[in-house]
């Protein structure tokens, strides 16, 4: 690892799509009515995914940013947004998170064209990873759109990294990875000069509040935080934690089935925040 550049925020990564690294994904208990919430507060409108009647694609400006799937009625889990980060082989990273004392809930299985699992890494942080289909299908969004950010609060930021890079391959020096760095007390993971995630100590394993047990959390743009706010307030979701004005424009909401997500100032908004 090597010591972030000073100054300097990079772009939001280019997060969705086959060709990018990573995708986010909630799985809910009703799909009509998780659009519905979703539309209102974040402006998505929706088009029908390749995984079936039951998984719809969001899209922002037109560009897909995250997929939406109706769990089974019987599947007694809680309602999370998860990231998928891609991978070339799903079977290897899987037998990499074993082998580092994570877990392998699901999979690897067919997920689409590809294949792909849902683990958990040795804090209990939840991740998918998703092997894509070769060569991509899809280009990259351009760089100027605004996706979402990941952020991991884990136990200690700078095992976690090592235990991702072990696993995703981030700072391997193989042509395409992901760079990771430090700044301040946190770890940084940014990918072909975009920032794509964030990791920060201070996670308590046995917490009872949800914000502070090991997790990785989506953050999504959206052009008026308070605005959001108060669509989450009234289309059934609640405000789970607003940080000081000092960090920026962000608060972090639960839909109305739980799912926990941050919304931050999209670039150009008046209320960016460097996550």
């Amino acid at each position: 690892m090597t010591a972030g550049p000073s100054g300097r925020t990079p772009a939001p990564a280019p997060l969705t799509g086959s060709a990018a690294p990573c995708w986010v994904n909630l799985m809910t208990r009703e799909l009509d009515s998780a659009q519905a919430f979703y539309g209102r507060v974040l402006g998505w409108t929706f088009r029908k995914g390749g995984l079936g009647p039951g998984f719809a694609v969001a899209l922002r400006d037109g560009v897909p940013v995250a997929g939406i799937g109706a769990m089974a009625a019987t599947h007694r889990v809680a309602v999370a947004w998860t990231p998928y980060f891609a991978v070339a082989d799903a079977d290897a990273t899987a037998a990499r998170i074993r082998e580092r004392s994570g877990t392998v809930a699901v999979g690897p299985m067919a997920l689409g064209k590809g294949r792909g699992a849902l683990v958990a890494d040795r804090d209990g942080a939840v991740f998918g990873i998703w092997q894509r289909p070769v060569p991509a299908t899809a280009p990259r969004a351009p760089d100027g759109h605004s996706h979402a950010r990941l952020r991991l609060l884990t136990r200690n930021a700078f095992d976690a990294a090592i235990f991702y890079g072990e696993v995703l391959g981030w700072a391997s020096g193989r042509p395409g990875c992901c760079e990771v760095s430090y700044e301040k007390d946190e770890v940084v993971v940014d990918c072909d000069g975009h920032r794509l995630a964030r990791i920060s100590s201070g996670a308590v394993e046995a917490a009872p509040d949800p914000l502070v047990r090991p997790h990785w959390q989506v953050h999504f743009p959206v052009d008026d935080v308070a605005a959001a706010v108060a669509a989450a307030r009234e289309n059934g979701g609640r405000l789970a934690e607003r940080p000081p004005a000092a960090r920026g424009g962000e608060a972090t909401l639960l839909d109305p089935d739980g799912g926990l997500f941050t919304v931050i100032g999209a670039p150009g908004s008046g209320a960016e925040n460097s996550a």
